[in-house]
């Protein structure tokens, strides 16, 4: 049987972190899978807000563009960073970390708490929370961490991830989802020490991509995910016109 090749696109340009989710892919990754994690060419350093997300569509998609080969692509941020925009151009399935966590914490726990970053990441992640059908069911609240702090020692991050988890788990949590693609690695650790399910996105998200790629499912072409019209765009973004609609 050919390799399973996922594509896995941090939506910032730190090159650190697009190595630690890649590491965290593999771990999981089954033997068949090849994992290919690469850093967005443009756009921000990190991730936080909805300013932030707008500007790291275009380089996400182009690296979605880069991967011909791939056989599904996975998007390394938990705003699910232009999710919409890659499943309607990419010619593979496409995954979200955000929502790939919720389904597969929802599998495992009823009460789900999704412990973010920064304060002003909450907003945009209650969005999508709603989106996914998970409203009732999992709130969502900030460490106080900004996101290239998860990578410098002595920031006292994980500290304060877990002293956010501690107080999830007062208000009656049973499973922990980490709401940032640069947690990635703390997951078994964490859910070792709190002894609950704590869902890392990337891991979830490559177990669903290769079962979508086992099941010989593809992105519907059908309505909302249709490939986008040819037209003219203007500008710097004129390389990302498309050039067909089929």
């Amino acid at each position: 049987m050919p390799a399973t090749k996922i594509l896995i696109v941090n939506p910032n340009t730190t090159t650190s972190m697009t190595e630690t989710i890649g590491a965290a892919a593999r771990a999981v990754a089954a033997s068949g899978t090849e994992i290919s994690a690469v850093t967005s060419s443009m756009g921000p350093a990190s991730i936080e807000g909805f300013y932030d997300e707008a500007f790291a569509v275009p380089g996400l998609i182009q690296a979605l563009l880069n991967a011909p080969d791939a056989d599904a692509a996975i998007i390394a941020c938990f705003d699910d960073t232009g999710l919409d925009a890659a499943r309607s151009v990419a010619r593979f399935p496409v995954v979200g970390i955000c929502e790939a966590a919720l389904v597969t914490a929802g599998q495992v726990a009823k009460r789900i708490a999704v412990i973010t970053t920064l304060p002003r990441s909450i907003v945009p992640l209650e969005e999508l929370v709603r989106r996914y059908g998970f409203a009732e069911r999992a709130s969502v609240t900030a460490c106080n961490v900004a996101v290239l702090d998860l990578e410098k020692p002595g920031s006292g991050a994980e500290e304060k991830l877990e002293a956010e988890i501690a107080l999830a788990l007062d208000k009656g949590a049973e499973a922990i989802v980490l709401g940032c693609a640069g947690m990635a690695d703390l997951a078994a650790t964490l859910s070792q020490k709190f002894g609950l399910p704590v869902v890392d996105g990337v891991a979830a998200a490559v177990k669903q991509a290769e079962a979508l790629v086992g099941l010989k499912l593809s992105t519907s072409r059908r309505g909302s995910y249709a490939f986008p019209a040819a037209k003219t765009y203007s500008g710097l973004l004129e390389k990302f016109a498309p050039k067909t609609s089929a």
